[in-house]
Parts: structure tokens; C-alpha cells; sequence
């Protein structure tokens, strides 16, 4: 091609002629621009073949011209700014912007311009190296589209699954709180049918189911009244549960008093653990304690690394002291609840009183199976 200047390049210092970086310059595939500043509007005096194809344009069409001349409606005016200020000021600059051809298609430019001086530091021109981005931001821009597709159906997805688990909660409430009002329809029903019974085994059996049916009642209660109706957090329930036992006590003969930690179990365990802390409790109050003796029950739970830790404990007869009941159910209903639970339990005789402990492991509940009325094995036996 045939160029208007030889830039000053100081080529003598490495034994190079200009000639010799002008030809380098020239056959470069890299688009290269030289303008004067010295000349008004800082017009174009070289360009190499490169930048001549990247723009469309033929030496003599660019010749004289500003580099503005590739500006056009896309091109970024905060760019040109930038660019433009840089000049002033006679600083390089990386820059990108929207430039056009020839042919009025537009194009990603990615150029470094730098001022060119002479010996005395005077800027004599502007060196601008050019590449094509238009593929790099075709690139970006895909990978964007498909960012934001992927985020609204991402959006959509989350936003099925969230409405299908609020219908799923809402069920899980509803089921509750049905749950709730027919146990506690049967509760009364039993109750009911208590009072109506003559003292005797039949009256007191009709009494305690009722009773633990209105324990399970009050888990169902609990579950549908939270907003997380997987979770059953055990201090809650024992709070609500003591505060009803103590109700029908004679707090100046029998007092009792709760240490419950705030331990979130599974919506599994809670009908179990309740049923067995019900058990525990009111047996301790019925038998602990005859012939109008008073006495004092103590219960707490505590999470530990092995899972939760129940004690029930009582300074009344002892288990030696108690009245024999052949037809009695409480403890072989612990025993079968605790194994059920995969933990165990362990009965004493600590003089006075009884003492309860019971572990259970916390992530290893297993309910697929109702309760059944098996024989414990040794590690649960009665001491």
C-alpha cells in the first residue's frame, strides 16, 4: 500500500531503518492506524492493508479523514468521551466501541492508542492498533440470552415448586388440624364413657387412653399451628403438656418441674416422644406417690452427641414400693415406643423414687411400622 509519512520511530537506536518498521507495520494482520496531530482534526496519514479490509475502505477514502469517520448511531458516546479525552491529554488508551464499514455493518472494535514523540517529547502522532470483538461479544451476548433463559426458567421451576410445596404445606396442615379435632372428638367420647363406667380396670383403662389420645391431639395441635409442619419442637409441647398435668395436681402435695431444651425432632417423632413423656410423667403422678405422700417429679431432655437424652425422675416409692397391676400398660408402652425409636431405656430404683433414663437417637427414627406388642429384649428388660 502506499503510505503518506514515515512515523518517527527511532529506529536508528536499534540499527533498523523507519523503512524497515513500515514494512513490518504494513504486512502486520493486525489493523494499524497513524494520524497527525500536528495537522488539523488529527486526520489519517498511514494505514496498513490490514485495517483497510477490517473497515471496508480504500486508502484514498480514508486518507486525510478523522478516525471518527467509522463512528456511527450504536457507537457509545461515554467511549468516544474517553477516547477523545485521552488524545487531549496525550495519553494511551484501551478501548472498545461500536465502529462501521464501508458497507454500513457495524463491528466490535477492541484499538490501543498511544502517542508517538519525537526526541523533545512533542507528539508528533497517534498509533492506533485495531482488532475485531464482534465475535467475543456475539459470544457474551449468547452466553447472556442463555444466562437469562436459564435464570427465568430456573424462576419458573423455583416458582411451580415453591406454589406445589404451600399446597403441600397447606395439606399438611389441614391433615393436622383434622387429625386434631377427631382425636380430640374421640378423647371425649372415651372420657365420656369413663364417667359412666363403675369404678373398677374398665374405668381407668377408658381414663388413660383417653388421656394419651389427647396427648396425640395436642402433637396434631402443635404441628398445625407452626408455619414448618416438618418440624416439632419438643419444649413447646412439654411447656403445654406440663402446665395441663400440673392443672389437675394438688401443687402442695405433688410439685412438678420441667428442664426441656428447645430440640426440633422430626414431625415423625413427635407423636412417639410425646406419647412417652405422657406416659412417664402421669404414671410418676398416679404411682409415685399413694396414701396422699407428697413428693416432687423432675423432667428434662437435653440434646447430646448421641441424640436426646430424656430423664423422668421422682422421690416417691420406688419401683419396689408400687402397688402390682396385672393389667397394667404404661411401662410396656414406653418400652415398646423407646425401642420403636431405635433408643434405650433403663429403670432404677434410686431410693427414694424412681428414676427414668432414656436415649434416642435423633436421625435414625423409623416409623414404618405401627407399635406392636412384642417382648423387649434384654437391653430394655426391667431391672
Amino acid at each position: 500500500m502506499t503510505h503518506r509519512e514515515t512515523p518517527a520511530t527511532g529506529a536508528h537506536g536499534l540499527g533498523i531503518s523507519a523503512g524497515a518498521f513500515v514494512a513490518a507495520f504494513t504486512a502486520s494482520p493486525t489493523p494499524m492506524v497513524l494520524t497527525d496531530p500536528r495537522q488539523h482534526d488529527n486526520p489519517i496519514v498511514w494505514a496498513n492493508e490490514a485495517f483497510l479490509s477490517l473497515t471496508g475502505y480504500a486508502w484514498e477514502e480514508i486518507s486525510g479523514r478523522n478516525c471518527r469517520m467509522l463512528q456511527g448511531p450504536e457507537t457509545d458516546p461515554r467511549a468516544v468521551r474517553r477516547l477523545r479525552d485521552a488524545v487531549i491529554a496525550g495519553r494511551p488508551i484501551e478501548i472498545e466501541l461500536v465502529n462501521y464499514r464501508k458497507d454500513g455493518t457495524s463491528f466490535w472494535n477492541g484499538m490501543t492508542v498511544a502517542p508517538v514523540r519525537d526526541e523533545t517529547g512533542q507528539i508528533v502522532h497517534f498509533y492506533s492498533a485495531q482488532a475485531d470483538m464482534t465475535g467475543k461479544y456475539r459470544t457474551e451476548v449468547a452466553m447472556k440470552d442463555a444466562h437469562d433463559e436459564l435464570e427465568r426458567r430456573v424462576g419458573e421451576q423455583t416458582a411451580h415448586l415453591r406454589a406445589a410445596l404451600e399446597q403441600k404445606t397447606a395439606l399438611l396442615h389441614e391433615v393436622d388440624h383434622r387429625v386434631k379435632n377427631n382425636l380430640q372428638v374421640i378423647s371425649s367420647l372415651m372420657l365420656l364413657k369413663a364417667r359412666r363406667t363403675p369404678r373398677g380396670e374398665a374405668k381407668d383403662a377408658l381414663q388413660g387412653m383417653a388421656e394419651r389420645i389427647g396427648a396425640l391431639s395436642t402433637v396434631h395441635r402443635m404441628l398445625y399451628s407452626t408455619g414448618d409442619v416438618t418440624r416439632f419442637d419438643l419444649r413447646e409441647f412439654a411447656d403445654d403438656f406440663v402446665s395441663e398435668l400440673v392443672a389437675g395436681l394438688d401443687t402442695d402435695r405433688t410439685a412438678v418441674s420441667a428442664e426441656i431444651d428447645s430440640i426440633a425432632v422430626s414431625a415423625a417423632m413427635a407423636a412417639p416422644l410425646a406419647l412417652m413423656l405422657h406416659e412417664l410423667a402421669t404414671n410418676a403422678v398416679r404411682h409415685a406417690f399413694p396414701d396422699s405422700r407428697p413428693g416432687r417429679i423432675t423432667i428434662s431432655a437435653q440434646r447430646s452427641d448421641d441424640g436426646l437424652r430424656m430423664l423422668i425422675e421422682d422421690d416417691g416409692v420406688g419401683l419396689a414400693g408400687g402397688t402390682p397391676n396385672p393389667a397394667g400398660f404404661g411401662r410396656s408402652l414406653v418400652e415398646m415406643v423407646v425401642r420403636q425409636l431405635r433408643g434405650v431405656i433403663a429403670w432404677s430404683d434410686v431410693a427414694p423414687g424412681t428414676r427414668v433414663e432414656i436415649l434416642v437417637p435423633l436421625d435414625a427414627i423409623s416409623l414404618q411400622s405401627p407399635i406392636t406388642d412384642r417382648a423387649p429384649g434384654p437391653e430394655w428388660a426391667s431391672p
